[in-house]
């Protein structure tokens, strides 16, 4: 590194602590993450030839019963090459491709393949090596496999499954690793407000999709892989660059910042990270499943928006590509506004001592899924006009926002040393839930896309995340369980390993 960069580097020290240096970068590594998730969503109504029908697939779709095997061999056909007018008046020539609703929707489900299966390893990885290498190389890596997203989908529809296998795969990593991120870096009573810069995935979506809307109507679909790929490589370059593991580790921290951060974490236990988890009684903690269920079943309901809001407001409403964009990405802003705005009253609440933390995540667990659960009966009934049905959206994930300040990081409450463990367990339930509600879409639009079929999907999310809702004030506590500091093994070597504090025991 020469001295010019070398100064530039302490001139961005001078002017930003290395905690608001971690939280800027986090809150931009959650942006990008959901960029890189959620383009295909959008563009993938450009990417289909327009008028086509389930029947297009032939009979061999419908005999597969809609397996793996038959929505693979159904898709054969090559793409074809179609030309577009900009709203600029220039020709644009891409290939377009005669998916009907099933593979469209495999498409976006076979994510969560991969998604699942690093959840867990992630976390514990994470515990174990330090979050910072397992969430930057998690995007690292993701970027590189969304740039040649296009490649190959031109090679083949099987070569695209299997790069968005990949991608989830990379992906599944990322948000359980920022939790052991938090254990270290993030004293107990400003954990709600770091944990909203996870919400800022909402804020990457709602900036996303416009964008994507845009490119496409200029560039083509293609241009969106490129422009969210090249952006997520940067952000790897700066995350390697400014941040590290621990406070005890960072090279430009200032002594000050330091002894702030150790101080606020505590020293009620050792600084040694467990050398193994804890699993029996992990399992068999109601705390733990709370956050598990919980989850699982709030986030069927998110992913089902996510992946299926562009389509809705496509085939239902009536939106073009451009407006489309634009109206999807509404209910992701309204979300990280509410997650930042809960989040930094939980914590104003809990520092007060207004509000014990159990009372507070319960609070807001509630408000955060029983809001939308009651929205979505309201779909029902008023989903069929593009007004109400946006209001409508806006609002419910506005609302499911304030999970940042509920459970969502309930597990830095409970158990600090094995959060991610724990974040791990419950994304992998919700994975699952991902790949189910792009599955449950497509059976119930698949010969009859009609607004009355999507009733009965709102019906189902209602439901879900009124239990989730109901789980959570049951199971849930905000206290320091004992198995979070399990008596060590025998060890063949004393090697010490710094770890971040657990959450002090509030009441």
């Amino acid at each position: 590194m020469s001295n010019t960069e070398k100064r530039g580097l302490h001139r961005v020290q001078n002017m930003l602590s290395c905690r608001q240096v971690l939280n800027l970068l986090t809150m931009l590594g959650f942006m990008l993450n959901y960029a890189l998730r959620v383009n295909l969503t959008i563009a993938i109504v450009d990417m289909v030839m327009p008028n086509i029908t389930a029947h297009i697939a032939g009979n061999s779709s419908l005999a597969s019963n809609n397996t793996l095997a038959g929505i693979v061999s159904s898709s054969s056909s090559e793409g074809i090459l179609s030309n577009t007018t900009t709203s600029d008046g220039v020709d644009v020539y891409e290939e377009r491709f005669p998916w009907d609703t099933y593979q469209t929707n495999f498409v976006l489900g076979c994510f969560f393949w991969g998604y699942v299966l690093t959840e867990l390893p992630g976390g514990r990885l994470a515990e174990m090596i330090g979050g910072r290498r397992v969430f930057g190389h998690s995007m690292l890596w993701a970027s590189l496999l969304t740039l040649i997203t296009p490649l190959a989908a031109h090679m083949s529809y099987v070569m695209l499954i299997v790069v968005r296998v990949a991608l989830g795969f990379m992906l599944g990593a990322s948000w359980p690793a920022i939790h052991p991120v938090a254990a270290v870096w993030i004293p107990p009573m400003d954990r709600s407000k770091f944990m909203s810069n996870m919400m800022a995935s909402s804020l990457g979506a709602a900036i996303t999709m416009p964008i994507c809307g845009y490119l496409i109507s200029v560039c083509g679909w293609a241009s969106v892989f490129y422009l969210t790929g090249a952006v997520g490589l940067l952000w790897s370059l700066c995350w390697f660059t400014f941040v590290y593991e621990t406070p005890a580790t960072h090279p430009r921290i200032s002594a000050e910042e330091r002894r702030e951060i150790e101080e606020a974490i505590g020293t009620s236990t050792s600084k040694k990270r467990p050398s193994y988890v804890p699993w029996g009684q992990l399992l068999c903690s109601p705390a733990v499943w709370a956050i598990i269920i919980t989850h699982g079943l709030s986030v069927f309901g998110f992913f089902t928006v996510i992946n299926q809001l562009p389509t809705f407001m496509s085939k239902i409403l009536h939106f073009d590509i451009k407006k489309n964009g634009l109206f999807s990405s509404l209910p992701y802003l309204g979300k990280y506004v509410m997650a930042v705005a809960s989040s930094y009253l939980a914590d104003y609440l809990r520092q007060k001592g207004t509000l014990s933390t159990t009372a507070t995540r319960k609070l807001f667990t509630t408000f955060a899924l029983v809001t939308p659960g009651l929205l979505m009966t309201a779909q029902v009934f008023l989903g069929m006009d593009a007004t109400w049905s946006v209001a409508i959206f806006t609002l419910a994930l506005f609302a499911h926002g304030a999970v940042t300040a509920g459970y969502l990081g309930n597990g830095l409450d409970i158990a600090p040393n094995f959060s991610g463990t724990i974040f791990g367990m419950a994304n992998s339930l919700s994975s699952f839930g991902g790949f189910l509600s792009t599955w449950m879409v497509g059976a119930l639009t698949f010969d009859n896309p009609s607004f009355h079929q999507w009733q009965i999907v709102f019906w189902i999310l209602a439901g879900t995340y009124i239990s989730a809702a109901v789980v959570f004030v049951i199971l849930g506590t905000g206290e320091l369980q004992s198995w979070n500091n399990p008596p060590e093994r025998k060890k063949i070597g004393d090697v010490a390993q710094e770890e971040g504090m657990p959450l002090k025991n509030e009441k």
